[in-house]
């Protein structure tokens, strides 16, 4: 980054509890980036009305990710369900935009071995299992993935009850006791990160820390690719 600026963040939100586990990791993995905050809490309405990924949804994520991309270095969105169509984002805007769940999925893509993911929103698990399936094949691993839907946690969150969803999530951890790693699928699901690796010897895997370090990687190895009289020109 220029010496004289602080690297800008754009969150962009489907649900508001995203937010305090993404500003968690945040602050323990990049303090110096400032951030900015889009709530779309319309979305998970609009994909459950629509049945799936359409060019209406499309065409929000676009509009989405020109907004953030205008006021930010980077962009992250945090909401799993909505992978397709924030690929189809990420191409038409020139900053490196990120799938919350994608740099986790790869760590334990990379693994090679039976990896289970704890799910509170359904219709993010197919999505995420594809994102899955395609890193084992890109890194030639054997990699498998099982998910498991927890039924009330999401309601539970979404209440502000978030020590009933961390209890209901830590709770289906022994369900998984067959895999070699544990995936918390969402953002909000991290809230129960410790509980959950209470409950089992697997590592615990949630999707927030490993997000921000690979949006810092990506954000600081693009600026200093950028040749120093263009930094200057665009002071």
């Amino acid at each position: 980054m220029p010496p004289d600026s602080a690297p800008r963040v754009c969150l962009v939100h489907a649900v508001y509890p995203a937010m305090a586990p993404v500003h968690a990791a945040l602050a323990a993995l990049w303090p110096e980036a400032s951030r900015s905050n889009i709530v779309d809490d319309g979305l998970p309405r609009l994909l459950q009305q629509q049945g799936g990924i359409t060019p209406l949804i499309r065409d929000r994520f676009v509009a989405l990710a020109r907004l953030a991309a205008s006021q930010a270095d980077g962009v992250l969105f945090t909401c799993s369900a909505f992978a397709e169509a924030i690929d189809h984002a990420a191409g038409r805007v020139e900053v490196p935009v990120l799938k919350p769940e994608a740099p986790m999925l790869e760590q334990a893509a990379a693994s090679g071995g039976r990896v289970g993911m704890i799910a509170t929103y359904g219709p993010s698990i197919a999505s995420m299992e594809a994102v899955f399936g395609r890193f084992a094949q890109q890194l030639g691993t054997s990699a498998t993935i099982e998910s498991l839907l927890v039924p009330g946690a999401l309601d539970a969150t979404l209440s502000g009850d978030v020590a009933l969803h961390d209890r209901l999530v830590a709770d289906a951890v022994p369900r998984l006791a067959h895999c070699d790693m544990i995936l918390l699928a969402h953002f909000s699901t991290s809230t129960a990160l410790a509980a959950a690796q209470e409950r089992t010897r697997q590592p615990v895997l949630s999707a927030p820390h490993a997000a921000v370090a690979r949006l810092r990687r990506e954000v600081e190895g693009r600026h200093s690719t950028i040749p120093e009289v263009a930094r200057t020109h665009a002071r």
